[in-house]
C-alpha cells in the first residue's frame, strides 16, 4: 500500500511539472539576466518550473540504489535551484548542460548518506577526495610524497585535520566484515566513489591541470582566485556567484563580469587545437569538480 501512494504522488508530480512549457535559448538568457541584476523571483521560479523535467530525467539514472525515484527527484530539485543561483548566461552554454553537473552532485551526496554500511558523512568523502588529489599533484610536483605539512598548506586546512582526513581515509579503505566468501572488501569497493576517475581520465586531466595553472600564473591574483573558486580548481566544491562576493567583498555582478572577461582572455591564449574544440583546459561547458556557480 505505501508504494502505491508513493506512485501515485510521483504521477501526480509528473503530471504537474509537465504542464510548464520548455524555455527556448534566448528565454533562459532573458530570466537568468532578470535574476542576477533585478534578484526577479518570478523569473527565478519559471526557470525552476521549466527544468522539472530535467531533474527527473537524470534521477532515473540513479534508481534501485537505496532511494526511491521520488526521494531522488527530491535531492536533485535541490541542485536544480543551486544551478539557478549560479547560472551565467553571457558563457555561451544551455542551462541544461550547466544543471546537469548540480543535479548529478545534490543526488550522489545524498546517495552517499543514504547507502553507505558504515556511515562516512558527505564532507568528509570530499575532504579524501580533496587529499588524494591534493596528493598526486604534490608527488608530480616535488617528485616525492608530500608530508603532512605540505599537504596542509596545498588544501588551505591545519595539518591536525590532514591527520584526521588520512585516518579517515584508512578507516574507509580498510578491509570491513561482511562479504560473501573468504575474501575480505572494502567500503570503497561496496560503494563506488561518486568522485573517481578512470586512469586515461586522471590522466587527461592532469594535464589540463597544467595547463591551466600556467595560464592563471600569468593573469591578475584576484581574477585567479575567482575561477579558482568559481570551478572548484583547488579541491573544494565549486561555488555561485554570489558565494564568491561574499567572500572576497565584491558584488554578484562584479564577480560575473570578472569571470567573463578573464575566461575571454585565456581563450585567447589558447592553442589552436584548445580553439578548435572550443573549451579551455578544464572548462567544460557545466562545471565539474577537478575540473559551478
Amino acid at each position: 500500500m505505501p508504494q502505491v501512494a508513493v506512485q501515485s504522488a510521483l504521477q501526480i508530480y509528473l503530471g504537474q511539472i509537465h504542464e510548464t512549457a520548455l524555455l527556448t535559448a534566448q528565454e533562459e538568457k532573458d530570466l537568468s539576466r532578470r535574476i542576477i541584476h533585478q534578484q526577479d523571483g518570478a523569473a527565478r521560479e519559471r526557470m525552476v518550473k521549466a527544468n522539472l523535467r530535467l531533474v527527473v530525467s537524470i534521477a532515473k539514472h540513479y534508481q534501485n540504489r537505496g532511494m526511491t525515484l521520488l526521494d531522488l527527484v527530491e535531492e536533485g530539485n535541490i541542485g536544480l535551484l543551486k544551478a539557478v543561483e549560479g547560472f551565467d548566461p553571457e558563457n555561451g552554454a544551455r542551462f541544461s548542460t550547466y544543471a546537469s553537473w548540480w543535479i548529478k552532485q545534490a543526488i550522489k551526496r545524498a546517495l552517499i548518506n543514504a547507502v553507505q554500511p558504515i556511515h562516512v558523512p558527505a564532507y568528509m568523502v570530499e575532504l579524501m577526495t580533496r587529499l588524494k588529489s591534493s596528493t598526486r599533484h604534490l608527488e608530480d610536483k616535488l617528485g616525492r610524497l608530500p608530508n603532512v605539512d605540505e599537504l596542509a598548506e596545498h588544501m588551505q586546512v591545519p595539518a591536525k585535520k590532514v591527520k584526521i582526513i588520512k585516518k579517515a581515509l584508512k578507516a574507509f579503505n580498510s578491509p570491513t566484515q561482511f562479504g560473501g566468501s573468504n575474501e575480505e572488501i572494502t567500503i570503497e569497493a561496496t560503494v563506488a566513489d561518486p568522485f573517481g576517475v578512470t586512469p586515461d581520465e586522471h590522466v587527461e586531466h592532469s594535464d589540463d591541470l597544467k595547463k591551466l595553472d600556467r595560464l592563471l600564473d600569468d593573469i591578475d591574483q584576484r581574477a585567479a582566485t575567482i575561477l579558482k573558486l568559481r570551478y572548484g580548481l583547488d579541491g573544494s566544491e565549486p561555488m555561485t556567484l554570489k558565494e564568491i562576493g561574499e567572500q572576497i567583498g565584491l558584488t554578484r555582478e562584479r564577480v560575473r563580469q570578472i569571470e567573463h572577461e578573464t575566461l575571454s582572455q585565456l581563450k585567447g591564449r589558447m592553442t589552436p587545437a584548445e580553439r578548435r574544440a572550443g573549451r579551455l583546459p578544464i572548462f567544460p561547458a557545466a562545471p565539474r569538480r577537478k575540473q559551478s556557480a
